[in-house]
């Protein structure tokens, strides 16, 4: 597998550290509100990354982090009159609705900031004993100048680089580029006690705490969105190695941005839509599709022409499926003589698929070759076909669309016993010339998103929502 590298700015063969073991961390949301349709990007994605290195063989530890100590959460709980404590178990739970609503299996570990805190002071006092930050006014500060790397990962020169997101310009620092490790609490926050004082940790370096706990001092790989670059994960790599002494992450992957309607994404614009809000319009699973049908490092587009698309697309996937059930109940135990040309059919797409998949995961490339793979069993099942032949297909179809997280919330056994019944009363009544009461149920049947196909092995039922 070849893994684009943001650090080398290409393509790399991926080798871990360990062979046959992988360990990935990924950032986590901030839990002072719901999640919104561009943090679902890397959630799902970097879901299907750990799945795929699972389905090729390898052993998988993947972390991802909650912050639950942030001015984020500070203000949403003053506002409310809470307990930042209660606004993150809040969100931390709503988050995992999403989650689980998104088809993203959770993570071995999700360790919070909160729950690192001997360790980040660990950290912070080991770079302040090396001479790699400084104490100012109960802050310390992270000495940007004497790590002479910084910048390796945005590939900007340090001299061009300013301060950015969250690494606030103060007099009190030595030069604008330092960024907080711990900030002294303000009167009515929560804090820590520390060598410096009452406190809390910055946002850095939360991260570098949870590797170095759950993953070690070295990891595999390290993801998050294209906006985490700088200064979030450039940070990291100054914190990180100075501690040490070591690489960071051998490998870092980016996702890239979510437009709406060919506008970035923003409150101020009004085009901003939690996951959530589309979730109650489309469904989750649309979401999902939508996140995987461009590749991870492409910007992507969301509109209500584009999810509808999804949609679609997923109907055909979830009828291929419902297909090859039926195909199933026709089936016959001798072999035909065209079955083995048909799986070995199959078979090559889902060689194309990992060879897809190979080249740093393009996702989209892998959808259409799972659509290559619907084509070929559609067309073949149009007959009763051997019992061998039918699932082979469902078997190589459900590992693709297991891979790629799709098809996660297909119709559970008891609505299908209820249609099926449905469809039996439905044929009692024409053999009794019933046409009414037929017609009835159809009708019925189609007002719940079922359509109803009679073929010459009996009716064949297939959803429309």
């Amino acid at each position: 597998m070849r893994i684009y590298n943001t650090l080398s700015r290409k393509k790399e063969e991926f080798v871990p550290l360990e062979p046959g073991k992988v360990r990935i961390y990924a950032c986590g949301p901030t839990v002072y509100n719901y999640i919104h349709i561009g943090n679902a990007r890397p959630i799902c994605v970097f879901d299907v990354l750990r799945r795929y290195l699972e389905y090729r063989g390898y052993e998988v530890k993947f972390v991802q982090n909650f912050t639950d100590i942030d001015d984020k959460l500070i203000k949403k709980a003053n506002e409310e009159g809470i307990t930042v404590a209660e606004v993150a178990e809040r969100y931390i739970a709503e988050y995992k609705k999403d989650a689980e609503g998104l088809g993203v299996r959770p993570a071995n570990v999700h360790p919070r900031a909160t729950e690192v805190v001997d360790k980040i002071i660990e950290i912070v006092s080991h770079l302040v004993e090396k001479g790699y930050a400084y104490e100012s006014n109960g802050d310390v500060y992270f000495r940007v100048h004497k790590f002479e790397d910084y910048g390796k990962l945005s590939h900007m020169p340090i001299e061009d680089l300013e301060a950015g997101s969250r690494v606030d310009v103060s007099e009190i620092k030595e030069d604008p580029l330092d960024f907080a490790l711990w900030k002294a609490a303000k009167p009515g926050e929560p804090y820590w006690e520390s060598p410096w004082g009452k406190g809390r940790p910055g946002w850095h370096i939360e991260c570098t705490a949870m590797i170095q706990k759950h993953l070690g001092e070295t990891i595999d790989i390290h993801c998050g969105g294209q906006d985490l670059t700088f200064p979030h994960h450039e940070d990291e790599i100054a914190q990180g190695e100075c501690c040490t002494g070591k690489p960071y992450a051998r490998y870092w992957m980016h996702n890239g941005f979510i437009n709406v309607d060919n506008q970035k994404m923003s409150k101020s614009l009004g085009n901003f839509f939690t996951v959530r809000d589309v979730a109650e319009k489309f469904g989750y699973e649309p979401i999902k599709y939508l996140m995987l049908s461009s590749h991870y490092r492409s910007p992507i587009n969301y509109s209500y022409d584009i999810i509808t698309q999804c949609i679609a697309a997923l109907q055909r996937l979830h009828n291929c499926r419902d297909h090859m059930d039926f195909a199933l109940t026709t089936a016959v135990d001798a072999a035909g003589e065209g079955d083995a040309a048909f799986m070995k059919e199959i078979d090559q797409c889902v060689e194309k698929f990992v060879t897809v998949m190979d080249d740093d995961l393009n996702t989209a490339d892998g959808i259409t070759a799972l659509f290559d793979m619907v084509k070929i069993i559609n067309t073949y099942l149009t007959e009763p076909r051997s019992k061998e032949a039918v699932n082979y297909a469902i078997r190589r179809f459900d590992e693709l669309t297991d891979v790629l997280g799709l098809l996660y919330n297909r119709k559970t056994e008891d609505l299908d016993a209820e249609i099926e019944d449905l469809i039996a009363q439905r044929q009692a009544a024409r053999a009794a010339k019933n046409f009414a009461e037929a017609d009835r149920i159809r009708d019925e049947l189609k007002a719940r998103g079922i359509e109803l196909k009679d073929t010459p092995q009996g009716v064949q039922w297939t959803r429309t929502k």
